[in-house]
């Protein structure tokens, strides 16, 4: 899809949207707002939020679909209602084969045109994506032009708008990068391949890349992490991206790292069949890091991220790790193994401690599809926090608010750390029946030094969405790239 922004009229497209508040349903083209008088006065078309309506209309000749889109009430608008509302019109353009579309500028003095802009650009380009590319009678498609449009956009700000537009384009880009390495197959997607991918990543957008293999982290004592991918046949990777964009202040350097479990049978502890295929999606962290990285170096933001992805598969073997066992860590604690299905953590020990002992990061942001139970707590449409900087949890609280990828902090009390203490090991890797999502984000803090700050983010309610929903395609969602990226923007601005 290509997004412009011009003052292309009306009828000069194969189709146009039209966006309208419930308490005000006024549009100055006197055609189409006698027929949303006609609609409104026969309760055919009110402008409630989510609410569309398509008709076809001739000018000068030739037909155009026109689609009305109900915003709600105005007052309780926002960002994210605008992209989920835009996209359930973009749904309908794409049912009538539109291939040319303006859409009117939504008007509103609640959010300034760039914010509206950018979120607009947002919704139609995810709103448009697919990931279709194993199937045989795969035809490729026209690409769809979309004119951002209309009289709202005064022309003193266009080079803005425009920007703004960009900024949208290179967002929805980077979340895209991670919906597709999640989306792939793990026949396809394994350690050595997520690792190449992340390579010419880097060459693309300008992060440096370094792989280190199963010798190198045999030499770092990850025992952990190599402990999980010994069930496989596939070599783990330790993957670690850098992007330093503040030259003059490299002491100043954010961590992310990422869960990049390829494939996730659940080792011994074996996960339930009618699931197990979505667990190529155990990667989402990575990917979300490798989306994000490529994010900030596209947009050249004036910060310092360094990323670490332990990359492996947990699998079923002769060699792989049984319940009971009791392995080691590069930062020397010893952890007993009650689940073998509990594995992300423990990579994840190995990938913090990494960071912050060879990478000397003192802020660590770790993302994980991790716990079931935190979709259970949440659902899928809200991020499950642990942190133990509150300044640090309100900075990515605001970027989340921009964007609208929600989350929700959960409390760390003591009681909770007491759930993983083992009876023949420092910690197990499990904390029981409940407190699940919490549990496992205190087992990484265990592995957190003192005066690091730290944010743990379990997405697995979050990364995959089991069926479409508004701008996101059943698969993978690229949950947080969005926020990660609005976090590490407002740093750069300042």
């Amino acid at each position: 899809m290509k997004v412009s922004v011009k003052s292309k009229k009306c009828k000069e497209s194969e189709g146009l949207i039209v966006s309208l508040f419930e308490d005000s349903l006024e549009i100055k083209n006197p055609e189409i707002k006698k027929m949303v008088d006609y609609l409104s006065k026969n309760e055919k078309f009110l402008g409630k939020s989510g609410e569309v309506y398509n008709y076809t209309r001739e000018v000068e000749g030739r037909i155009q679909d026109v689609i009305l889109l109900g915003l709600g009430k105005e007052d309780k608008c926002t960002l994210e209602g605008i992209k989920v509302n835009l996209s359930k019109a973009y749904k309908k353009a794409k049912e009538l084969k539109i291939n040319d579309l303006v859409v009117r500028m939504i008007v509103t003095d609640k959010f300034d045109v760039c914010e509206r802009a950018k979120a607009m650009t947002v919704s139609l380009i995810l709103s448009d994506y697919k990931f279709d590319k194993y199937k045989s009678s795969n035809k490729e498609e026209k690409e769809v032009l979309v004119s951002l449009s209309g009289c709202s956009i005064d022309n003193s700000k266009l080079d803005a708008i425009k920007e703004a537009v960009k900024e949208g384009e290179n967002i929805a880009e980077g979340i895209i990068i991670a919906r597709d390495l999640v989306n792939e197959p793990a026949n396809v997607m394994y350690p050595e391949v997520l690792a190449n991918s992340v390579t010419k990543l880097g060459q693309e957008y300008g992060f440096q890349v370094e792989v280190l293999g199963k010798e190198k982290i045999e030499e770092l004592g990850m025992e952990a992490f190599l402990t999980v991918g010994k069930g496989s046949i596939r070599e783990p990777k330790l993957i670690v991206m850098r992007y330093f964009g503040d030259e003059s202040n490299k002491e100043n350097v954010t961590g992310l790292v990422g869960k990049g479990l390829t494939f996730d049978a659940g080792g011994y502890s074996l996960k339930p069949s009618t699931s197990m295929d979505t667990m190529k999606s155990d990667m989402g962290g990575a990917a979300a890091v490798a989306g994000t990285m490529a994010l900030i170096a596209k947009r050249g933001l004036k910060v310092n991220v360094i990323s670490v992805v332990a990359a492996c598969e947990n699998m079923i073997s002769g060699g792989a790790y049984k319940p009971g066992d009791v392995i080691g860590s590069m930062q020397g604690t010893t952890i007993e193994v009650l689940n073998t299905d509990a594995e992300g953590r423990l990579t994840l020990a190995d990938a913090v401690t990494y960071i912050q002992e060879k990478e000397n990061v003192k802020e660590v942001i770790d993302l994980a599809t991790l716990t079931g139970a935190a979709l259970v707590a949440l659902g899928d449409t809200t991020t499950a926090i642990l942190s133990n900087d509150d300044k640090f949890f309100n900075e990515i609280e605001e970027a989340s608010l921009k964007c609208g990828e929600k989350l929700w902090r959960l409390p760390a009390f003591d009681e909770y750390r007491e759930l993983i203490k083992s009876d023949i090991a420092d910690i197990k890797n499990i904390g029981g029946r409940y407190a699940g999502t919490i549990t496992a984000g205190l087992f990484i803090e265990k592995f957190i030094k003192e005066g690091t700050s730290w944010i743990h983010m379990d997405i697995a309610g979050t990364a995959w969405t089991d069926s479409p929903k508004p701008y996101k395609a059943k698969g993978g969602t690229g949950i947080p790239v969005n926020t990660l990226y609005e976090l590490l923007k407002e740093r750069s601005s300042k």
